[in-house]
């Protein structure tokens, strides 16, 4: 730690500010940007932005997600923990060597902690914010494919039927709720990564209903929803002939509507 900071800006008094601000794990956030900053005019500066409310990951470039350091530039969604459930979902349905869409993939969050654990998967991520694809394509392997388009228009017609997992933490916020999101998401990140429409089903509707046509027989649709909607998406997975279940995480505060190319059925819980 630059002996600078120390003298003009203690980690005491930055957790401070921090906690005052509303900052929840101020003193761990008080460390990050004592260790990001080079200069005490430079750590004073951050420290100011922070307190204004600009998210830490945009300050520090980068977040963390299932054990992971990821590029996140300005603007991006920032991957939340709750989304590591949804990831540990996927992991256990996914073939050793599974063909796997990522849609809406963001900073490439999923795909990135995906191939973390199976290495030899066939990789695809679609987003249609050119920012977010920047990210994705450095934060996912270089034989990943990374594609800037709107959900499925951009992937090549020969995956059609030969999808082993699509996996996608698409956009679920209803329009009217952005107002009450924390100030981080709805000043910072980009409206197009949250707003999901008059009842946030919007895009979730998209998805499932050309799903059927690119997941492999057995193939899974895994999605990220709100335990208020769970049941309404459900809905939107049967309706179109899959065989669907909810898995929900108190913990993590986290819910998952899982969906298999089969018969029309449905099961939660």
């Amino acid at each position: 730690m630059n002996h600078q900071h120390t003298i003009h800006l203690s980690h005491a008094a930055i957790s401070d500010a921090l906690r005052k601000s509303g900052c929840v794990f101020a003193e761990d956030e008080a460390r990050m940007l004592m260790a990001h900053a080079s200069t005490s005019d430079e750590l004073k500066s951050i420290m100011e932005q922070r307190i204004d409310g600009l998210p830490l990951e945009y300050i520090l470039g980068w977040a963390e997600f299932f054990g992971l350091r990821l590029v996140v530039e300005p603007g991006v969604f920032v991957p939340r923990r709750r989304t590591e459930f949804l990831l540990r979902q996927a992991i256990r349905v996914i073939p050793e060597a599974g063909v796997v869409v990522d849609l809406c993939c963001g900073s490439g969050a999923l795909g990135a902690g995906l191939l973390a654990v199976k290495r030899n998967l066939t990789m695809y991520a679609v987003d249609i914010d050119p920012r977010a694809v920047h990210c994705a394509r450095q934060n996912l392997p270089d034989h990943a494919r990374v594609y800037q388009g709107d959900l499925y228009q951009p992937l090549p017609s020969v995956l059609r039927g030969r999808v082993d997992v699509l996996v996608t933490n698409a956009p679920y916020v209803p329009t009217e709720a952005i107002a009450r999101l924390p100030q981080e998401a709805r000043v910072y990140e980009a409206r197009m990564a949250l707003d999901g429409g008059l009842d946030g089903l919007d895009i979730q509707r998209r998805i499932v209903a050309s799903a059927p046509t690119w997941l492999a027989p057995g193939g899974h649709l895994l999605m990220e929803t709100s335990s208020l909607q769970a049941h309404q998406t459900l809905d939107l997975f049967v309706t179109n002939g899959l065989v669907a279940q909810i898995a929900h995480s108190a913990s993590a505060d986290a819910t998952v509507v899982i969906g298999e190319r089969s018969t029309v059925s449905a099961r939660v819980r």
